[in-house]
């Protein structure tokens, strides 16, 4: 275990920690770092929370990027066992030649399997596969006094469904088992479809659920009065013989991570104008490219952010906050417009806005966001008190519905508000591992 200091930030960079503390964890037979109570511990792995969940100031971050090995691999059942620290993108690189792809996966590849597990993350199939949660066959938890939990659906079950959703804070995840799902190959069949506001969202969304396991939606956050929620709609299954047979095959694999953003973007280059004008851009483009079905390489389907490097930079040095809410089906209709018709009202739109209807399925873990409902995430450039009042009009919206918002996106909510939306949080206080912490945890329990 090799101890140094160095620079870390969430991947929103509202939140940073200069000169952190860090000890750098190389095998997973380990033991945690000794010390006092009041010096607190948390697992960093790739940074990609977008608040400060994954941040730990003044005290310590155990980085796990090191804790990357495959442990074993059955080819034949898709079943695969890692260490925790292990991309979502290294992965995919083993088992899709062999045929078979993650169960779950949130809208970014570069995600530890801890820190999958840590935030159970979802993804564009949650009405048909849950939550990342749902697939996990066992994990480790090693403890601060030295106890090593072997955890699953029969063994350990507390431990497993508090550290499930968990936000790092239960102890170390040091390897997990990982149910994987068949597919033929890399290939999405995909269908686009434009709608023209929020009614129409709702009824594509309902026809889309029976037949496709992948749905989303990009909305207009900006547009108002009759166009109030349009968008364009996104449906799409793993691609099967008679796609495979019947569809043109692109010759070009699209690869992520091609390009580097170069540079912080200035402050005032997001505003109602570029934003509006970006947005109604997109939404023609994909109205005149129709809606024939196509099949599409898997990463820009599932991974189109990570065709860009470092793409947090374009919100500028002052950073962003992403706003991620999940609103109950019976509320959520109403509830969402009102949301929407805020935004426009205020400029301060988003070019990355997406919706998404979840299923029935409930969450294993005591903390898990995901809820049957329509969950709505959007990016906003950071711009000091309008902003922050901004969201703080869209948490009343979010509370009067009761709703919720996702810890992982999270940079700002209440201590309240936080026991509003999750109301076994006193029933999580009983695992939470008494030399593991968080700003997130400090900022909520605190205040």
């Amino acid at each position: 275990m090799t101890e140094a200091s160095r620079n870390l930030s969430s991947w929103g960079r509202f939140h940073k920690v200069s000169a952190a503390r860090v000890k750098t964890l190389e095998w997973r037979y380990q033991q945690l770092p000794s010390g006092s109570l009041t010096e607190k511990l948390l697992p960093y792995a790739l940074g990609r929370s977008y608040g400060d969940s994954c941040l730990n100031s003044s005290h310590t971050h155990l980085l796990t990027q090191h804790l990357d090995r495959v442990l074993s691999f059955d080819r034949l059942r898709g079943i695969l066992r890692c260490e925790a620290g292990l991309s979502l993108a290294a992965i995919l690189e083993l088992v899709l030649p062999e045929g078979w792809f993650l169960p779950v996966s949130p809208g970014t590849k570069w995600v530890s399997v801890g820190g999958a597990i840590a935030n159970d993350v979802h993804g564009k199939n949650h009405h048909r596969a849950g939550n990342f949660g749902h697939h996990l066959r066992e994990f480790e938890l090693l403890r601060s006094d030295g106890q090593r939990l072997a955890c699953s659906p029969t063994s350990n079950r507390d431990y497993f469904s508090a550290t499930i959703g968990g936000l790092g804070l239960t102890g170390l995840i040091t390897w997990a088992e990982i149910q994987l799902q068949p597919v033929l190959g890399p290939w999405i069949r995909q269908q686009t479809l434009c709608f023209a506001n929020l009614e129409e969202f709702f009824t594509l969304s309902r026809q889309s659920l029976t037949h496709y396991a992948y749905t989303v939606a990009w909305i207009d956050s900006l547009a108002h009065g009759k166009n109030l929620g349009r968008g364009v709609f996104f449906q799409g299954n793993h691609g099967n013989k008679e796609d495979l047979a019947q569809l043109t095959i692109p010759r070009k694999k699209l690869a992520t991570a091609v390009r580097t953003f170069p540079c912080d973007l200035p402050s005032w280059a997001f505003n109602r104008f570029s934003v509006g004008l970006f947005n109604q851009a997109y939404y023609r483009r994909q109205k005149m490219r129709g809606s024939a079905p196509t099949l599409v390489h898997y990463e820009p389907f599932f991974y189109p952010l990570d065709a860009v490097h470092h793409w947090n930079r374009m919100y500028g040095g002052k950073g962003f906050f992403q706003y991620q809410c999940v609103l109950p089906f019976a509320e959520g209709h109403q509830a969402l417009g009102e949301m929407l018709r805020v935004i426009a009202q205020s400029g301060m739109g988003s070019f990355l806005a997406v919706l998404k209807e979840f299923g029935e399925i409930p969450s294993l873990g005591l903390l898990s966001f995901p809820r049957p409902g329509v969950t709505l995430a959007l990016d906003f450039a950071n711009r000091g008190a309008p902003l922050l009042a901004l969201l703080d009009r869209l948490d009343a919206i979010t509370r009067a519905a009761g709703g919720s918002v996702y810890p992982a996106k999270d940079a700002r909510m209440s201590g309240e508000d936080f026991r509003c939306y999750f109301p076994r949080w006193e029933e999580f206080l009983a695992y939470i591992d008494p030399r593991f912490s968080s700003d997130f945890w400090r900022r909520v329990m605190e205040k």
